[in-house]
């Protein structure tokens, strides 16, 4: 029996001629103690971190599929949280660029992520319009909270309070009460989709970006103050008290102001708006750390910064106003009646926020972050959309300040997309070209060598020798470039259309060219006289014209170079003799035209790829098509063969490579990675690497391993995968009392929880089974009088020969914390008494009593009424019921003494040192009282 044809597995190697992508947003993060030097950045599936002084990317955060859509550094500067497309959510460690964490909740794209002043909580808002908030230092989901209608624009957390403040593209503004996780408040102010807020001046004011040129502010009065925690009673209610509420809503006489009985939390009340010059939607409103400087733009590539002043100068810029006021009042009054003259100035919202400056950068803003450093210099960095970061650095506090831009990374990538790739002929040279610019790559370290400016590029190759390269433009033009010194040699003008092909001659003396303007021409290349030198330099001579009745797309010579296939826009693909240019073939059958071909190493196959998503084999003999393969779900923009073989890839516009076998007609393999239409793609001249481009500005490089693919393997791989995504995708299980739809837990079911679930069952199983033996052997033993030797199972010996209880708490303890009640929800109800009767018996043991715990309250929420109705099960409730409350106190015992010993420690070490490690109580409350009279004065002077 013979063996089946083994191909070669090519494998994804790298991403590179990305910057950034536009899904995501850009922010700082702290690396190695230095802040506002390093970005993050999202590109297609990974992060990359890039160093703004140096313009090197040090560190890459490597992603699984799908694409990244949110960014949000940790407080601590630790961690980074990444979003990704399929609502899932990872934390990276910035110290390791390892990925610890993984949250499964959302069912569509991570729209925002933030984490609380501490970080031990992350909220996450998504497109599927829940929130979720996640527990980080527990690796869990502590609750989801619905009510948006649509997308989620903005989370964010109060630093004093349990609150948190959403914004949606259903023009709602809620805020959510986490104590008891239900929203108190929804804001109505808005008429279209609010795309961002911000929380300035300690928490009392809001300011939100809608789909006008309106910076919306709202003053946020909390009216149960809890001024501090210290005070007394009748204080607490002095300071809130409703006399005090009557008159500023009196004062104000503002119909915004909300007197419904959520009121009891906070109210909202709108003080203004400031006008933007865009004129067009917020794209993005942020506030930096200190929340000083506010700044936002709009689609276009304009920064908008303000700086949110401080009582003190507000204060300043009032006594000012009222001296003028004075002033203007002494000059227009008689003198007489100047002593009784009372003057009033009003405060308005533009005291408050004053415009700074406008940053203009190179291209449109997909997304900035702000950075306020101690020396009071603002740095903003900025990802653009056409593939560039830009830092731009100003001193707010100069009275002109003039933002300047103090570096840009530009050399990793193309402002377009790349339309062109080449090979040189020694497999190290990559040449991408797109519409300004040419890049020559190291292909083993992934480094930009040469750049050079071009007009647009349709087509390009390295001349032999590779020591030049020629481009085919859309104006018809070949540029003809030499690598070393980066230098244009000439600009021929070639056709009067766009020049869409070229093909190398397999002797290696010239070219042919074929273009928009229905020709094809021939030409040779010469050694001529420079001008500028004593030396020759390469030039082009046209040697024939071949003139054709529709517009040529692509051309191809045959290795033995007897023939030319040339492609037309009339769906058929011509094939010429070079020597007399007759004509010899015409390949129909095609419905749309050919957009690529290319002729086999031997001259017997053409394989032609079309818009019409086929591709059809042909054999060069007599023109007859061998097959015609369904290849992609969209045009076919590049076909190759791989060198010495019928091999050969395909890319389309559905996101896909695909490797065909032209003899057996067979679909090897297919390579996904792109996240948007693939442009074109290069195999090398040994066939071990292919590099290709897309719409998404990445180029990606995969490798021929030395792993043999074998078909059947490889189906029966991709059917597992399909069957994967489908169990993710099945209806979610159904928990009493709910309604469809209506999941308050945190999790989704995954492949992950499904075998997680699959682990307990087993574990589960194998401990009924292993408990029937011992009874059976303590049965032989008495029969038999004497002690028998029992078989050990092998699974027990391999976790060091323990016992089948503690085998399950094993299976328990690696779960995935993220992961533990989703596989619990799918567990079937069978196998939960069993639980039960081991969690009780683990429980009284006394370790891992966190964990147990959550098992056990989350078994007895889901199966309530199947357990209450079952009997056999009081019993083992009512143990648990004693041995959990006993074994609970005991730990919160223990934790209890070990906060009082770190107390007297940290007293201890404040005595030594007669220096204060935290702040002081009294002082903070004495500031308080200052501050509040301060206020008092200044709305006494302002009526």
């Amino acid at each position: 029996m013979g063996l089946t044809k083994q191909y070669l597995r090519y494998v994804a190697s790298a991403v590179f001629g990305l910057i950034g992508s536009q899904k995501g947003n850009i922010v700082f993060v702290t690396l190695r103690g230095e802040k506002g030097r390093y970005v993050a950045v999202p590109a297609c599936e990974h992060v990359f971190i890039w160093d703004l002084r140096k313009g090197e990317k040090i560190l890459i955060l490597q992603g699984l599929k799908q694409e990244v859509t949110c960014l949000c550094p940790s407080p601590d500067g630790l961690h980074l949280a990444v979003g990704y497309e399929d609502g899932s959510i990872r934390l990276f460690s910035l110290l390791s660029g390892e990925g610890s964490v993984t949250f499964n909740g959302h069912r569509a794209a991570v729209t925002t992520l933030k984490y609380d002043q501490l970080g031990g909580r992350l909220a996450s808002g998504s497109k599927d319009t829940d929130i979720i908030v996640w527990d980080v230092i527990n690796e869990s989901g502590l609750y989801r909270l619905k009510g948006h209608k649509d997308a989620i624009t903005q989370v964010l957390f109060l630093r004093e309070k349990n609150l948190l403040v959403t914004s949606g593209k259903d023009t709602l503004v809620k805020w959510w009460d986490l104590d008891t996780q239900h929203c108190f408040k929804t804001m109505v102010g808005h008429r279209t989709e609010v795309w961002g807020l911000v929380l300035v001046s300690g928490e009392k004011r809001l300011i939100t970006g809608a789909s006008d040129s309106e910076l919306r502010a709202w003053d946020i009065a909390y009216l149960q103050e809890i001024d501090d925690l210290e005070e007394p009673e009748s204080k607490k209610i002095k300071a809130s008290s409703p006399g005090m509420q009557d008159t500023q809503e009196a004062e104000d006489g503002s119909p915004e102001m909300d007197n419904t009985p959520e009121d009891r939390i906070l109210s909202c009340r709108k003080a203004g708006s400031i006008m933007r010059e865009g004129r067009d939607r917020v794209v993005s409103l942020a506030a930096d750390r200190t929340g000083r400087i506010l700044a936002c733009h709009g689609t276009d590539s304009v920064l908008e910064v303000f700086c949110i002043l401080s009582k003190e100068e507000i204060q300043k810029k009032m006594d000012k106003k009222m001296k003028k006021a004075r002033k203007k009042a002494k000059l227009n009054t008689c003198k007489e009646e100047e002593e009784d003259f009372e003057i009033n100035v009003k405060m308005t919202l533009q005291d408050e926020i004053q415009r700074i400056t406008n940053i203009k950068t190179s291209a449109k803003i997909k997304s900035f972050d702000l950075i306020h450093s101690p020396q009071g210099e603002l740095k903003a960095v900025f990802l653009l959309q056409n593939n560039l970061v830009e830092l731009y650095s100003l001193n707010p506090s100069t009275s002109m300040p003039q933002p300047v831009r103090t570096s840009r990374i530009t050399i990793g990538g193309h402002r377009s997309d790349v339309r062109t790739l080449s090979f040189s002929s020694d497999n190290i040279a990559v040449l991408s070209a797109a519409a300004d610019s040419i890049k020559i790559w190291n292909r083993s370290t992934l480094q930009c060598i040469r750049t050079m400016t071009c007009e647009y590029a349709l087509c390009s190759f390295f001349v032999p020798g590779d020591r030049q390269v020629v481009l085919g433009t859309k104006t018809g033009k070949l540029q003809l470039y030499d690598l070393a010194s980066g230098n244009l040699l000439e600009t021929i003008d070639a056709h009067d259309g766009a020049l869409w092909s070229m093909s190398l001659s397999p002797d290696q003396h010239g070219f042919v060219t074929g273009s928009a303007d229905k020709s094809v021409k021939f030409w040779d290349f010469e050694l001529v006289k420079d001008e500028n030198s004593s030396q020759k330099r390469l030039s082009v001579k046209q040697t024939r014209t071949l003139q054709l009745d529709e517009d040529v797309l692509c051309v191809s010579y045959s290795p033995n170079h007897k023939l030319l296939a040339v492609s037309l826009l009339d769906c058929t693909v011509k094939i010429f003799y070079v020597d007399t240019l007759k004509f010899f073939l015409s390949l129909y059958g095609h419905k749309l035209p050919v957009l690529c071909m290319d002729i086999s190493y031997d001259g017997a196959l053409i394989a032609t790829g079309s818009a019409d998503r086929n591709v059809k084999i042909w054999g060069l003999d007599f023109g007859d098509c061998h097959k015609s393969l369904f290849a992609h779900d969209d045009s076919v923009m590049s076909l190759q063969f791989v060198p010495k073989s019928h091999l050969f890839f395909t890319a389309g516009k559905d996101r896909k490579i695909k490797q065909w076998d032209a003899d057996k007609f067979e679909h090897i393999q297919t390579l996904e990675g792109h996240h948007q239409e693939i442009w074109c793609l290069a195999v090398s001249p040994n066939g071990d690497y292919v590099v290709s481009s897309s719409h998404d500005k990445s180029l990606r490089l995969w490798e021929r391993t030395r792993e043999p693919l074998i078909l059947e393997e490889e189906r029966e791989m991709q059917r597992e995968a399909e069957y994967e995504e489908n169990v993710a995708k099945e209806d979610q299980p159904a928990v009493p009392g709910e309604t469809q739809g209506n999941n308050y837990f945190t999790g989704k079911k995954t492949i992950e929880t499904v075998k997680a679930a699959e682990r307990i069952m087993e574990a589960i199983e194998l401990y009924r089974e292993e408990t029937a033996k011992m009874k059976e052997h303590k049965a032989i033993c008495k029969a038999a009088g004497k002690e028998v030797p029992l078989p050990s199972n092998p699974i027990l010996l391999a976790y060091g020969n323990i016992s089948p209880s503690a085998y399950v708490l094993e299976i328990f303890k690696g779960i995935k914390s993220s992961e533990l009640e989703e596989s619990l929800l799918v567990l079937p109800f069978s196998y939960v008494p069993d639980v039960l009767q081991l969690l009780n018996e683990f429980i009284q043991l006394g370790s891992d009593v966190e964990l147990l715990c959550r098992c056990l309250f989350f078994l007895l929420r889901i199966h309530f009424g199947q357990i209450t109705s079952n009997q056999m099960l009081v019993p083992v409730i009512e143990k648990l019921k004693e041995t959990t409350i006993s074994k609970v106190s005991q730990v919160r015992d223990v934790i209890g003494f070990n906060m009082a010993g770190l107390d007297y420690l940290k007293r201890e070490c404040e005595a030594k040192s007669e220096i204060m490690f935290f702040a002081d109580a009294t002082s903070h409350l004495e500031e308080k009282k200052r501050k509040r009279k301060k206020r008092e004065k200044l709305i006494l002077t302002l009526t």
